[in-house]
């Protein structure tokens, strides 16, 4: 048993849940997930739960109840569990058996056990076998385990410890850095618990490995998040041996359009071998890039009966559904493929539990029917998903609010309605009766007394907007910014800049002697570069000081969150300058393209009556950096990119996505744009791409920590991890370009030639 191994588990315990003077007769089964959110139903009732991760430590779970739930049940106090609080958590903890990057020192397996609040659930538990710190939901075998596996506990009784066989290491993911996959398919052995467990559940081992429950009446096996994912599940497996519930406490991340891939998987995998499928995904910011968005659902026989939110600021959310188990052996019984592979499968370990979850008395109780998924369109996506990851920053980093440099621009204005967003979010879930978010923003304004009712309102106490204006800027940049500070009802501020940037450019010339001019004026690129940037860093330093005191010359207490407006597309070509207002506290926008965010921005004008969006949509994108013509804008982006915001996106995805580089993405884009581009234009808009994107990587280095929301995001943190240091002339592979554009006009020629 001293093998040094650490695994990431699942630890699965049962707890009766019998109310005073309340019969254990079994009622009719009721299935569920639980994910964050807040209703339950009397009943009999399996679920799956999951707790939004900084309230509680956050991992999704499962749960079977011999008695009626009320919402008393289900809401956790704060004591030792809340991050922040009593419990040691570092902020990146396991969230459904993801690792990140540190280490979770608290034991909430230990108290989950002792607690008198949390009987009948059975939970994925991050807790160590040595009883001491544990690296997120893990478990470790042997005494002195340098290893961990990834791993998930039904009557203050430990059934079965199932560790994870399949671990993510892709993306954002690097669970093989902690952990070991779980590699003895259908194998146990016995786990010698620690002592303090042992006092708890009065057990000495319990079983270890790939194992399923069998109860009286049918059989749960258990996916943990990334094995539902793998191109062989256990759930293919366990379904052919007469598994017929499939439970999954998952921590799956938001990605715009990705839900759909999450629930064509569930639903498949019970199309193809009949089932129940239990989904209960995190839900909630990670303390990092990402945002866990929920999803929690129910499926059997390939259609789905339950669905959960996918963006909320609830802490617990409940989904049930009755059930017909057979109606599963039923559809099991004509599929004659899936019969025949089961006669050949090997069977699992069977562990026992002496319960039923059905009952053949109440025949008047009513199977829930199928319902339809409804899906959020990405513009929807984003005023929820981003705006939910706001609230978690700024009530875990109990700041008093953000600061926004507002320039009147497409990706500033996103921002902004970000944060209205937010607000309005705020408002409703106060409205609900949400007291743990009632007395966050209480926290947040500092004002015991105060309940938002308005998201104007409320806007106005937590964001301040700045309008930083220099002689480059347009009066039409100004009103536009001002409408929109005026209409979500931000504070607003408008100031000059030239002072600050006067003084900088004097100190240069009065050392040198020499006095960079804009290209307009006859300077050279250098210079002309020189001048926007220093407009550019000074912006961001004017945000900084004005986050710190604008509270305090308001006579308020408390900081701001400075936000920055970059988006994806502008930091994959690296269109900004390094340490300019893209430098903040936190990026909402940093993740979506500007295609997504033009469609946002366009939502939020019908959805939050705000006119002022529109002319900024009609306006084109510039930096306003250079001098004007004539008073008006002489700087657009596109034309400073030297290529449009959509070939952006398409470069995005064909190199992060589609893993090409200069030639491959020259010989698809070939194929992709040749009804409106020829070889030689295909061959210059590469090279253009290529030459900025690697001349620029090294801005990624410091790139503002951004909401993940695009599968080509460069963000090199964690996700997209590059060399900033590249051959920007890329010799042999745009040499290769060339010979085959060369190749290419050769044979075209030839062809007119014959036509000839």
């Amino acid at each position: 048993m001293h093998r040094n191994v650490r695994y990431n588990c699942r630890v699965i315990f049962l707890n009766r849940w019998v109310t005073a003077g309340s019969s254990t007769t079994p009622f009719s089964p009721r299935l569920g997930a639980w994910s964050p959110g807040a209703v339950a139903s009397s009943g009999t009732t399996f679920m799956a739960v999951g707790y939004q991760e900084g309230r509680c430590l956050g991992w999704p779970c499962f749960s079977w109840a011999l008695s009626p739930l009320t919402p008393s049940d289900i809401r956790y106090r704060d004591d030792g569990w809340s991050l922040g609080t009593h419990s040691s958590v570092v902020r990146r903890s396991v969230l459904g058996g993801r690792p990140c990057n540190k280490v979770c020192l608290a034991d909430p397996g230990h108290q989950l056990l002792a607690s008198a609040h949390p009987p009948g659930l059975s939970c994925s538990v991050p807790i160590d076998g040595q009883g001491g710190r544990a690296g997120g939901c893990s478990m470790s075998r042997g005494a002195c385990s340098s290893q961990e596996r990834p791993c998930s506990p039904v009557c203050r009784k430990i059934l079965l410890i199932r560790p994870k066989m399949a671990l993510a290491n892709e993306g954002n993911y690097r669970e093989l850095r902690w952990f070991t996959p779980w590699s003895r398919s259908r194998q146990t052995e016995e786990y010698f618990l620690p002592r303090m467990l042992q006092d708890l559940t009065k057990q000495e081992t319990v079983p270890f490995g790939d194992a399923v429950l069998s109860t009286w009446d049918t059989c749960i096996g258990s996916e943990v998040c990334e094995e539902l994912w793998t191109p062989h599940s256990p759930h293919v497996d366990m379904g052919l041996d007469g598994v017929e519930i499939f439970t999954n406490a998952s921590g799956s991340h938001h990605v715009l359009r990705k839900a759909h891939a999450r629930v064509d998987l569930v639903t498949m995998a019970t199309t193809k071998n009949g089932g129940i499928y239990l989904l209960a995904n995190q839900k909630g910011c990670d303390g990092d890039r990402l945002y866990y968005d929920g999803c929690a659902l129910i499926a059997m026989n390939g259609s789905i009966f339950a669905q959960g939110s996918q963006f909320s600021l609830d802490d617990v959310e409940v989904l049930t559904a009755t059930l017909d188990l057979e109606d599963i052996r039923s559809y099991r019984a004509e599929i004659s493929s899936r019969n025949l592979a089961a006669s050949r499968v090997s069977p699992y370990p069977r562990v026992k539990v002496d319960f039923a979850l059905s009952c053949h008395e109440d025949l008047l109780e009513p199977v829930s029917e199928p319902i339809e998924w409804k899906y959020h369109s990405p513009a929807e996506e984003i005023s929820l998903g981003p705006a939910c990851w706001l609230w978690d920053f700024l009530r875990r980093s109990r700041q008093a609010g953000f600061f926004l440099p507002l320039s009147g621009g497409v990706d500033s204005a996103a921002t902004a309605c970000l944060v209205y967003s937010m607000c309005h979010q705020v408002c409703e879930a106060v409205k609900r009766g949400n007291l743990e978010v009632l007395a966050d923003v209480r926290t947040i304004v500092n004002q015991l007394s105060y309940t938002p009712q308005d998201p104007r309102e409320l806007c106005g106490r937590v964001l301040t907007t700045c309008y930083m204006a220099s002689e480059n800027s347009s009066q039409e940049t100004c009103d536009r910014a001002r409408e929109l500070a005026q209409q979500i009802g931000s504070h607003h501020i408008g100031l000059h800049i030239d002072p600050v940037v006067k003084a900088l450019v004097g100190l240069f010339s009065l050392v040198t002697g020499a006095s960079p001019r804009f290209a307009v004026h006859g300077g050279s690129d250098r210079e002309n570069l020189a001048l926007q940037n220093v407009q550019a860093r000074v912006r961001m330093v004017i945000a900084y000081l004005f986050a710190q005191l604008s509270l305090w010359s308001r006579g308020a207490p408390g900081g701001l969150l400075v936000l920055g407006s970059a988006n994806v597309d502008e930091s994959l070509l690296g269109y900004l300058t390094k340490y300019d207002c893209s430098s903040a506290d936190i990026n909402p926008i940093g993740g979506i393209s500007k295609t997504d965010l033009r469609a946002f921005v366009q939502l939020c004008v019908e959805r939050f009556q705000l006119p002022a969006l529109q002319s900024i949509l009609a306006a084109p994108a510039t930096a306003e950096l250079e001098p004007l013509a004539h008073g008006r804008v002489s700087q657009t982006d596109e034309e400073d990119m030297g290529m449009t915001y959509a070939e952006l996106s398409v470069y995005g995805r064909l190199r992060k996505v589609a893993k090409t580089g200069p030639y491959s993405m020259f010989c698809k884009l070939l194929d992709m744009w040749r009804d409106t581009c020829s070889p030689r234009q295909v061959a210059d808009k590469v090279k253009c791409f290529f030459s900025k994107y690697s001349m620029n990587r090294h801005k990624m280095t410091t790139l503002t920590p951004a909401y993940h929301a695009e599968s080509y995001s460069p963000d090199d943190n964690r996700f997209d991890l590059r060399p900033f240091l590249y051959n920007t002339r890329w010799p042999w592979q745009f040499r290769c370009i060339e010979n085959q554009v060369l190749q290419l006009e050769g044979r075209q020629r030839q062809e007119l030639d014959g036509v000839d």
